[in-house]
């Protein structure tokens, strides 16, 4: 694909890093990514993706925003209490780049819909806040072949997965089962403070950009775990399970993608 003058001012500081290029913009410009959850994590995702220049962005969610969500979704706005959240997030969106184009999906993901609202993105970014949409995601990214980047927030925690189907571990993978429910508490009992999940978000759109371009490879196989306490990171190692009930019957075609 072709990049325009407009282009070229428009993403001229990434175009001179030596790692990009103008085919790596041009990958980019054709590219499809679809975002699950437009909230703390998906709003810097989602920023970053359409300033990037990704060509076709899918904003999924279901929520409407609430007013306390405002300190650490910075898509969404006092005025946008009580609106659909993915449509709140696509107005602006549109206004931050005009040039590409942006699909509205105002539902949940559930089994039944996931692998129709996924298919066809070069790359999906899970940002919900359930381990049960984790799970769907997943598993229907591994069936469709579709690359993946995990992400999650809690507290002061944060954790960063990029997956490839049929290469690398998948969240099922490393996570074969969901926690037993009320396990883990939500971001509603725990909480959770807007500049982690800046950094979260932030590492996720740079892993989904890695994937799209192939500018700098991608983490595969680890597990980034981030403790904003004191700033320290952990990476811990994956592998492909044999057994995995999601990935272990990936097609061999979908390894090269």
């Amino acid at each position: 694909m072709t990049l325009t003058d407009a282009d070229l001012e428009r993403y001229s500081r990434q175009l001179v890093l030596p790692e990009w290029s103008g085919a790596a913009q041009a990958r980019l410009k054709s590219a499809s990514a679809v975002v699950v959850g437009t909230g703390a994590l998906g709003s810097p995702v989602l920023t970053y993706l359409a300033g990037a220049g990704v060509g076709r962005l899918g904003v999924v969610d279901d929520g409407e925003v609430e007013l306390s969500n405002l300190p650490r979704q910075p898509l969404h706005f006092t005025p946008d209490v009580e609106v659909n959240k993915a449509v709140s997030a696509t107005s602006k969106l549109q206004l931050m780049n005009p040039t590409i184009m942006i699909e509205t999906f105002p539902a949940r993901i559930e089994e039944f819909n996931a692998e129709a609202i996924l298919a066809g993105a070069d790359v999906v970014v899970d940002c919900s806040d359930t381990f049960a949409t984790r799970y769907v995601v997943n598993d229907a990214c591994c069936a469709l072949g579709t690359p993946l980047v995990e992400g999650g927030v809690l507290g002061f925690d944060g954790l960063v997965m990029p997956i490839k189907p049929g290469e690398s571990a998948c969240y099922r993978c490393a996570f074969p089962t969901e926690p037993p429910e009320g396990s883990v508490p939500s971001c509603r009992e725990a909480g959770v403070l807007g500049p982690v999940a800046g950094i979260v978000g932030s590492m996720q759109a740079l892993e989904a950009l890695k994937l799209l371009t192939g500018a700098v490879e991608p983490a595969l196989d680890r597990i980034v775990q981030i403790d904003a306490r004191n700033l320290e990171q952990t990476v811990v190692k994956t592998s492909r399970r044999p057994d995995c009930t999601a990935c272990a019957r990936v097609p061999a075609a979908t390894q090269s993608g």
